[in-house]
């Protein structure tokens, strides 16, 4: 069935607190996406953010970020009172996410709320239901605070090997931080499942995204060091990145450690497996980032500083999608992001599994009348957007791209870069035959490069952007709702 959805990261939504939340303002956004006519709502990863401030490199695969649990919700439930709210800046500009500012006083207000906060019942099932991730988390965030932050390869040798003795001492010394981590879990989790659910109940479904990767200092890595490639110090032997190409000579060298697949394998992916239940219990639908590394992964040697030297590595392939199938459902709601240069070996991959791959509108014209992400060639099992949060804006593209290509983009799309150009590419994807098509918010209030959410390789200035309240309005809904109708894609 045709549909359609908005990709609004949760960090961009408006508030008093410098940042998007679960509060008032995200029922707000779902009241929009209702009578605007959409069935999605997709968003950027849940996960705490990291390095560069990104969602898609973090502390950890399975924890939630604490700077969007609500503070009037708090309020409300007498764990904070609305002078000590007041008592904080987080940031002066409300169009852009101050992380310094929140991470200078964020946590000091919800220390305030942990104080007053008595377990309960609910408080108890919910440590039960994340056994398998959150003890890890809480001990490794209480032991980094412990340590100045420092990486866990910096850590004393006892916990960087998770010593028996050494754990047991920490769980008594630490007992109070360890206690604060989880108390933010919990109350992250409580207030997302009540707004997912408040979603659903008007017809809207979430669409979150996995990296693929994991950082290294990670939970991840260090509850589970057998399952990375790395040596007896706990380093990566190899790691991630992309190989050299016309964008890049030298390649990209992420520098994520590497799974062991191997090692995966002998206990049935556990680590994968419980990962995506996690993530089908926060989504509806999960999209994979950087799918084509499951069918094979580009291997880097640890002690490069480039990805010249890399080589291709076959990964588990249909045999992780396998072991999905059978501990968690047959007919898994994932969406492949099967970007970039695809061998036979990915596409056969992405067949085999069933799942709808990505076509993005703003990679469509460079004269190839065979190019896959043309609209005329987008398959119906497949996810048109205009671009993701990696892209430039629309309007922002047609001043950064090739000029050759924004004329043919012109010509094809029949309109001119000068004339409301970002409803003319948006009408397009609507109009695809692909079975869902996303649109960008910055796209549908007409930004330029202000509304870009993220510009890869430049660390600092991403993942800030915000809107205010007024943005979300009947007018830009019913803008939405019409075209909406128009191209098929209205869910009633």
């Amino acid at each position: 069935m045709r549909s359609s959805g908005i990709l609004m990261p949760i960090f961009s939504l408006a508030s008093e607190g410098g940042i998007g939340t679960f509060g008032k303002e995200a029922y707000r956004f779902v009241d929009f996406l209702k009578s605007a006519k959409q069935s999605y709502w997709q968003i950027l990863p849940l996960t705490p953010t990291g390095h560069g401030d990104s969602p898609y490199s973090s502390f950890s695969a399975f924890a939630g970020n604490p700077y969007f649990i609500d503070i009037e919700i708090l309020i409300e439930e007498k764990l904070l009172k609305e002078k000590e709210f007041k008592n904080y800046n987080f940031g002066d500009n409300p169009h852009r996410v101050d992380y310094q500012k929140l991470e200078a006083g964020r946590l000091e207000l919800l220390k305030i709320a942990f104080s007053r906060f008595t377990p309960d019942e609910e408080y108890n099932q919910f440590l039960k239901d994340n056994a398998c991730w959150i003890d890890d988390y809480a001990y490794f965030m209480a032991i980094k605070d412990a340590n100045g932050g420092a990486s866990w390869h910096n850590w004393p040798q006892t916990l960087r090997r998770r010593d028996s003795d050494a754990m047991r001492e920490i769980e008594k010394d630490l007992e109070k931080t360890i206690g604060f981590y989880k108390f933010l879990q919990f109350k992250f989790c409580q207030q997302w499942f009540k707004l997912k659910e408040y979603a659903n109940q008007n017809g809207v479904k979430i669409i979150g995204d996995i990296p693929i990767y994991v950082a290294l200092d990670s939970c991840d890595v260090w509850a589970n060091t057998e399952q990375f490639q790395l040596d007896d110090k706990y380093m990566p032997t190899s790691v991630a990145g992309c190989p050299p190409d016309a964008f890049a000579e030298d390649g990209q060298l992420w520098g994520n450690p590497l799974y062991d697949w191997k090692k995966m394998k002998t206990d049935g992916y556990k680590w994968w497996v419980n990962r995506m239940k996690h993530a089908l219990k926060l989504y509806d639908v999960v999209r994979i980032d950087h799918f084509r590394g499951l069918e094979s992964y580009f291997s880097i040697p640890a002690t490069d500083t480039t990805a010249k030297n890399g080589k291709w590595v076959k990964g588990p392939d249909m045999a992780l999608f396998r072991q999905f199938k059978k501990d968690i459902c047959e007919d898994l709601p994932i969406i492949a992001e099967d970007l970039g240069f695809l061998t036979p070996q990915v596409k056969k991959l992405l067949k085999a599994t069933g799942f709808p791959g990505m076509k993005i509108l703003q990679f469509a014209f460079d004269g190839d009348k065979n190019n896959d992400y043309l609209p005329y060639n987008h398959p119906k099992n497949s996810v048109v957007y205009t671009g993701t949060h990696d892209n430039d804006t629309i309007i922002g593209w047609t001043k950064s791209a090739n000029p050759e290509e924004v004329k043919r983009a012109e010509k094809f799309l029949n309109g001119k870069r000068e004339d409301g150009f970002n409803w003319t590419m948006m009408r397009s994807a609507l109009c695809s035959r692909a079975d869902t098509c996303i649109l960008m918010m910055p796209d549908l209030l007409a930004l330029d490069s202000q509304g870009r959410i993220n510009t890869p390789s430049v660390v600092g200035g991403n993942w800030n952007w915000r809107i205010d309240s007024y943005c979300i309005n009947d007018w830009l809904s019913k803008i939405v709702a019409d075209l909406t109708t128009l191209y098929g894609r209205n869910p009633e």
